[in-house]
């Protein structure tokens, strides 16, 4: 029985994230991501890629948003529009359990877009250019609780399809390891 985990993209390819400027965090993320590939590997455990909606809307030059801007109806849709696919596969998968286990969704914490207990907020929007107080604005950003938007409207999707009993969701997050290794050592 061939064991399948979907990943946010990120995972696979670091190529597609915004540009990150804290060391520090970036080696912690990357170190959990190798620890996480290679296990996943080790463990013959097939690897499907979810599609990233903020490269595949803003590109790789982006500047880093916060999930309070991507949670509109725009952006929710694109979501809907890029996860329709995975959904299909999902329940392929499921269709046919004795030949695969759907081990789950690993997300990204952190991401405006892949976070499922934590996620990115701040009260930004508008041009930076001749700003006043630009600094108070950027320090609005912080780490709260609560899903990305991707993944939010993953799990909307996937109540509507009556799967979200049948998958687990969970994520990368350096701070809390085991949450991404545990779902590996099913």
């Amino acid at each position: 029985m061939k064991k399948i985990i979907f990943a946010s993209h990120c995972i696979l390819n670091t190529a597609s994230k915004v540009v990150l400027f804290n060391q520090e965090e970036i080696n912690a993320e990357e170190t959990l991501r190798k620890q996480f590939m290679r296990q996943a590997i080790d463990n013959d455990i097939q690897i499907i890629q979810l599609p990233c909606p903020e490269f595949t809307l803003y590109g790789a030059k982006r500047w880093g948003h916060v999930s309070n801007q991507f949670d509109n109806v725009f952006f929710r849709s694109h979501c809907r529009r890029i996860l329709s696919p995975i959904l299909d596969q999902l329940k392929e998968y499921l269709a046919n359990g004795e030949m695969f286990e759907v081990l789950g969704f690993v997300g990204v914490d952190g991401s405006p877009s892949c976070g499922v207990d934590y996620t990115c907020y701040g009260d930004w929007y508008g041009s930076f250019e001749c700003r006043q107080n630009l600094d108070a604005t950027l320090n609005t950003c912080r780490l709260g609780k609560g899903p990305g938007v991707l993944m939010s409207t993953l799990i909307e999707m996937l109540k509507e399809e009556q799967l979200e009993d049948k998958v687990v969701i969970t994520s990368l997050f350096a701070p809390e390891p085991e949450k991404c290794l545990s779902l590996l050592k099913k």
